[in-house]
C-alpha cells in the first residue's frame, strides 16, 4: 500500500471506514461510536466481573455499545517488581468468565506468538501493543488466528506508516483491522497527540480508535512506574469524536490510585478514569456525535 504523504485523505474515506465486527458490536462503517475499556491490568476474578456488570450497566443506560479490556499480563511495566496481571492462563479463564457472565465482547494484548493461539480460543480482539506494532511474526501470527486485531500505533510511528502496519495483517486474508492512537513521544517521559493522525489512519479504511487514557500517560515518569494526567482525558476524549473516531479507549477503574494489597501501585493508576466520573463523560460523547449526525 503506497501512501502519498503530502495527499490529503480522500472525502469518502474520511466519512466512513470499513465495519469490524466485535461480538455482537460493529465498529466502523457508519456505526454508532463504541467503547473499548476496563481495569488496565486484571486483579482477580471477582473485581473484573464487578467492573464488567458496573460498566455494562453504564453503557446500556448511556446506549454506548461496549467491549470489555483488561490485560492478562503488562508485559512492558517499568520496574522488574510491578505487578504485571495473573498471567495467560488464569488472565483467560477470568476472561472467559466475564463473557460467560455478562455477554461481553472481550478483549486482550498478546505479546509473543506463543500466546497467539491460546488467546484467540477466548478473545474477540486480539491487541498487539504499541511497541510490537512493527512486529511482522506477531501481527501475522495475529492475522491468521481470523480474530479481528487492533494495531496501537508505536509511539514512535507517524500515521501514514501504519499502512504497511495494515498490509502485512492483510497479508493473511484478515481483514478485521482496527488501528489505535495513544499518543506520539514528545521528549522524555512525555506524550502529545497530534490529531491530524486519526483523520490519516481513517483514510487507510481500518477503523480508528482514540485512546484516551494512554495518550495523558507520562512513561516511565515516576522512576519505577510510569505517570500520568487523568485530568485530561475527558477534554482528549471529547475532541477525538469531535474529528470522527470510530471508538474509544479508556481504561478505568472504581478506585485508580488505590494499591494492591502488597502495597504495588496499580498498573496505569494515574491515567485511568474513574467509574463515577464516565456516565456523564458518555453523555457529552454521545451530544457530539448526535451534533455530526452519526448517532
Amino acid at each position: 500500500m503506497t501512501v502519498d504523504p503530502l495527499a490529503s485523505p480522500p472525502a469518502a474515506a474520511r466519512e466512513t471506514t470499513h465495519p469490524v465486527r466485535v461480538g455482537g458490536v460493529t465498529i466502523g462503517g457508519g456505526a454508532p461510536l463504541v467503547l473499548i475499556g476496563g481495569p488496565c491490568a486484571i486483579e482477580s476474578e471477582g473485581h473484573a466481573l464487578m467492573v464488567a456488570e458496573r460498566l455494562t450497566r453504564i453503557t446500556e443506560a448511556a446506549g454506548v455499545p461496549f467491549v470489555y479490556k483488561s490485560s492478562y499480563d503488562k508485559a512492558n511495566r517499568s520496574s522488574v517488581s510491578s505487578y504485571r496481571g495473573p498471567g495467560l492462563r488464569e488472565g483467560l479463564r477470568i476472561l472467559r468468565r466475564v463473557k460467560e457472565e455478562t455477554g461481553l465482547p472481550v478483549l486482550s494484548d498478546v505479546h509473543d506468538v506463543s500466546e497467539v493461539d491460546a488467546a484467540a480460543e477466548v478473545l474477540d480482539v486480539l491487541q498487539v501493543p504499541a511497541f510490537l506494532c512493527r512486529q511482522t511474526d506477531l501481527l501475522l501470527a495475529c492475522g491468521r488466528t481470523g480474530k479481528p486485531v487492533n494495531v496501537k500505533k508505536g509511539q514512535f510511528l507517524a500515521p501514514r506508516d501504519m499502512a504497511n502496519v495494515i498490509e502485512k495483517v492483510r497479508s493473511t486474508g484478515n481483514e478485521g483491522i482496527l488501528l489505535t492512537e495513544r499518543g506520539t513521544s514528545f521528549g522524555y517521559n512525555n506524550l502529545v497527540v497530534d490529531f491530524r493522525g486519526l483523520t490519516i489512519m481513517r483514510a487507510l479504511g481500518c477503523p480508528v480508535v482514540f485512546d484516551a487514557t494512554h495518550s495523558v500517560q507520562l512513561p516511565g515518569g515516576l522512576g519505577l512506574r510510569s505517570g500520568g494526567e487523568r485530568q485530561y482525558v475527558a477534554q482528549l476524549a471529547r475532541a477525538a469524536v469531535a474529528v470522527g473516531v470510530d471508538a474509544l479507549f479508556m481504561e478505568m477503574h472504581e478506585d485508580p490510585d488505590r494499591t494492591l494489597p502488597d502495597g504495588c501501585p496499580l498498573s496505569d493508576g494515574p491515567n485511568m478514569l474513574r467509574l463515577d466520573d464516565l456516565p456523564r463523560l458518555l453523555d457529552e460523547l454521545r451530544a457530539i456525535e448526535s451534533g455530526l449526525g452519526r448517532s
